[in-house]
């Protein structure tokens, strides 16, 4: 262990533990991720890594937990119902897929990693829940069709979030590009919300 690093404050050791074990966890998924291989990703011993988490399901919960309030904050501050409907469609999908390309592991960990185990899916449903009721205030906000109803908006918010996890998907496997796959959602975006309310989506 490099010398000095028990001096580092509590609290950016414990980051220190979580960056390292986000790392493991998206590269080889909760099962085969070891304490072992966590430790010596961070640069200490594994005692030290079960005397801050008592288990590999403690820490990995730990991972899920932070990487989740971020998650939903850069979502959170993307989110600005006064700018115009198709402004605040560009601006949320940037800021999604951006955190997405910048964050690459974190979104491995919450969806796919997390997804896989019954014991932390629930994690994953309530970040798509929360950025589904962002959306769904997106539309209800921006719709002017007469005789749209509030499961009109909500089906349609489900439909472009899970557009919009695929695309980030693909971000991750280094298949697309954040500007393309952004202009490619937010036209997808754009004629699911001109579409709320009509019989059929618009063909422009």
């Amino acid at each position: 262990m490099a010398g000095g690093t028990k001096r580092l404050p509590r609290a950016v050791r414990e980051q220190q533990m979580l960056d390292a074990a986000v790392k493991v966890f998206s590269e080889n998924g909760f099962r085969e991720a070891s304490m072992d291989a966590i430790a010596a990703e961070a640069a200490i011993s594994k005692p030290m890594l079960y005397l801050y988490y008592g288990s590999k399901d403690e820490l990995f919960s730990a991972c899920i937990s932070r990487e989740y309030a971020r998650f939903i904050e850069t979502m959170s501050v993307g989110f600005d119902p006064s700018l115009r409907q198709r402004d605040q469609a560009r601006t949320v999908v940037m800021e999604f897929l951006r955190y997405v390309d910048e964050h690459r592991q974190s979104w491995k960990l919450l969806y796919r990693v997390a997804i896989g185990s019954a014991a932390f899916v629930h994690f994953v449903s309530d970040s798509r829940r929360q950025v589904t009721e962002m959306v769904t205030e997106l539309i209800r906000a921006g719709t002017t069709v007469e005789g749209a109803r509030d499961i009109d908006f909500e089906l349609t918010a489900v439909a472009l979030v899970g557009a919009g996890e695929a695309v980030a998907d693909r971000i991750t496997e280094g298949d697309v590009d954040l500007e393309t796959a952004t202009d490619l959602l937010v036209g997808i975006v754009w004629r699911g919300l001109k579409g709320v309310g009509t019989a059929d989506l618009p063909v422009d």
